[in-house]
């Protein structure tokens, strides 16, 4: 039966639907009132990128926190009316001519934080509301949303702050969280088996960590994953710069290259399922784990008259965004299927602390670089150095895995999973 047909299904991914445009929305507003309206310097929004990212360093120990929870959804929602109460803060402020970058900082950190808490408690929600056989289906469907997000919800809010300005352009996303939480009031889910033995909050926190790196298929998603995020994240942060300034493209042209590619990310998330029956999961993802670093070097090399840009531009965002679905979309299944039910929002906690964690990093060598080496020879590095990221799979059972048959989860002791041949 289609995901379609499912009640509970619609209503949370109409929840995530509309979270992910409002998210999209903010991604503009909130550089913008810091830009235009507290003459933020360079470095100043830069620490407010490092903000957003800051709370994923303690994903580990939060993950831990939300396992001891058998019933996930109240956390949910809870982190859902969290970010809308956070949101609303702003225009507030802003009538009250009250707004700083103190306040900025603070709302970055706290509104990443329940973000942190939400998605940990997502790991053990979704395998609650969907079934094994729907991970693939679910996670396309979940995916070609987001990808869609990031083609209109740029627009839309760019829109938004020229005619209401960025702080009162913030409603829109503190109401799209508020919609999401009155949704998943509504998703009546099981709650997780009780604990045959409960830990103590430390020993879920070290048994995490262990979990992922003992654990065959966590341990090489997490390398290969992480090494793909420091290196893009090396590019993302002076890829607007580069089109700007090197490439010579106006703001406005800039744009709309990012829009048409970001074309690549829906399709990437409707094809990922069938290509996984096509070619397999594991070699699917390695696929993904090669072009979507590499495509940085496509923007990199472009040059010719403005049309020519700008299309290297789209094209690289294109095959960036069709790569990064066929990577994310057979690996999160596989990772929900071989994880322990019992160990899923630690393992996530554990997961992201070092793979988002590792995000900053990425992006203050990248700028130190493009300063040292110059901004194209870094975008250059950065697709080189990402290619590397697939070795991690090489000698990995993810890369003998064809589908999710055979795969079984792994209990707590970390002893390896059968693997998919």
């Amino acid at each position: 039966m289609s995901l379609w047909k499912d009640r509970r299904f619609r209503r949370f991914w109409s929840a995530q639907a509309v979270s992910e445009f409002g998210d999209r929305v903010t991604e503009i507003a909130l550089p913008l009132i810091a830009v235009t309206m507290l003459d933020a310097t360079p470095s100043q929004v830069g620490m407010l990128t490092a903000a957003v990212w800051l709370p994923n360093l303690f994903s580990l120990f939060i993950g831990s926190w939300v396992d001891q929870r058998r019933d996930k959804r109240p956390l949910m929602i809870a982190a859902d009316l969290a970010r809308t109460v956070l949101l609303l803060s702003l225009p507030v402020a802003f009538w009250l001519d009250v707004l700083t970058l103190g306040q900025l900082y603070a709302l970055a950190i706290l509104a990443g934080t329940a973000d942190v808490v939400f998605s940990a408690a997502y790991a053990s929600f979704f395998v609650r509301l969907v079934s094994r056989e729907q991970f693939l289906e679910a996670n396309s469907k979940l995916s070609t949303t987001r990808s869609l997000s990031f083609m209109a919800g740029p627009a839309v809010g760019g829109g938004l702050v020229q005619w209401l300005t960025a702080p009162i352009t913030m409603i829109v996303d503190a109401a799209s969280f508020l919609f999401s939480a009155l949704q998943l009031m509504r998703v009546k889910t099981e709650p997780g088996p009780p604990e045959d033995a409960p830990e103590p909050f430390w020993t879920r926190v070290r048994s995490g960590m262990r979990y992922v790196l003992k654990h065959p298929y966590l341990r090489s998603a997490l390398g290969c994953a992480t090494t793909v995020n420091f290196f893009n994240l090396m590019a993302t942060a002076l890829l607007v710069l580069f089109a700007y300034r090197e490439l010579g493209l106006p703001a406005g042209v800039i744009g709309l290259a990012f829009g048409i590619g970001s074309a690549g990310g829906v399709l990437g998330a409707i094809a990922a399922a069938p290509l996984t029956r096509i070619i397999g999961a594991g070699r699917l993802i390695a696929a993904g784990a090669v072009l979507f670093p590499g495509a940085m070097a496509i923007a990199a090399l472009s040059g010719g008259p403005l049309w020519l840009r700008a299309t290297g531009l789209a094209v690289a965002e294109f095959v960036a965004s069709f790569a990064v679905m066929c990577f994310d979309v057979p690996l999160n299944s596989i990772e929900a299927a071989v994880t322990d039910e019992q160990m899923r929002s630690r393992v996530y906690g554990a997961f992201s602390s070092i793979n988002y964690g590792i995000r900053p990093l990425g992006a203050v060598v990248g700028g130190k670089l493009g300063e040292w080496i110059g901004v194209r020879e870094t975008l250059l590095l950065s697709a080189t150095g990402g290619i590397f990221a697939v070795l991690w799979l090489i000698r990995s059972p993810i890369l003998r895995t064809r589908n999710l048959d055979g795969l079984r989860q792994v209990p707590g002791t970390a002893t390896p999973a059968v693997q998919d041949r």
